[in-house]
């Protein structure tokens, strides 16, 4: 048993608000354990300069101050985005932008937002899962005013970590765990089990293919249980 009780291969309890804020085109807010993180999408009727054709789905990624055990600066007040924050939001970007049809999404730019107002670990990825439902209620505003022709998202698109510790594979990392993980891996994967992206660091120590693997088949599982959760919320839709 773990320190909050789950077994190896249990994901943390899980809570998707669609629609949490007023104004966004499409919201979520999701939590994940101690984990809270809210993810609005924003359209805009335009395109950044490097896009030829078709439309663009983008991310931005932050954290309260006092999201974490201690005070944290906003970056606004370091005049530049943090190392972690930019590496972060272009994951959550790399990954939506895996499961759209651009074309069909026509010449307009998806911005969406992930501010982590409680950060107990997993935190990007909360954002890939989170951010996905706040994609697909935007795009099917558009849908809706008859602004697109077809549902420009081809599928659902989640994203869990797992890592090492103490020689235990485990899925789904709180920080206490995370903290002290030989090996920690972030995974995002399609509803159908394809990897979009796998990052994995050896912490403490290297670790072999064998347990890449091993660590992988969790991150399956847990994927496989979070797009089940978007699926219920969002039905047919994507």
């Amino acid at each position: 048993m773990r320190i909050d009780g789950r077994t190896f291969d249990q994901l943390r309890p899980v809570k998707l608000t669609p629609g949490f804020s007023k104004f966004a085109e499409g919201s979520c807010l999701i939590e994940m354990g101690d984990t809270m993180v809210l993810c609005c999408a924003s359209v805009e009727e335009r395109v950044p300069p490097h896009v030829s054709s078709g439309g663009w789905i983008t991310a931005e990624y932050s954290m309260l101050p006092r999201a974490n055990r201690e005070r944290s600066k906003r970056d606004v007040s370091k005049l530049k985005l943090s190392p972690r924050s930019a590496e972060i939001q272009r994951l959550i970007g790399r990954a939506l932008r895996s499961t759209a049809d651009l074309e069909a999404l026509g010449e307009r730019t998806v911005t969406i937002d992930c501010d982590v107002l409680q950060g107990d670990g997993g935190t990007r990825t909360a954002s890939v899962t989170g951010g996905f439902i706040a994609l697909a209620l935007a795009c099917r505003g558009l849908l809706e005013a008859g602004n697109v022709e077809k549902m420009p998202l081809r599928g659902l698109v989640s994203a869990v970590s797992a890592g090492i510790v103490a020689d235990e594979p485990l899925l789904d990392l709180c920080y206490a765990e995370d903290s002290h993980a030989m090996v920690d891996l972030n995974c995002v994967m399609t509803e159908a089990g394809a990897l979009i992206e796998l990052q994995g660091t050896g912490e403490a120590r290297p670790f072999t293919l064998d347990e890449q693997q091993t660590l992988v088949r969790l991150c399956r599982k847990g994927t496989e249980e979070l797009c089940a959760m978007q699926r219920e919320l969002l039905g047919d839709l994507v």
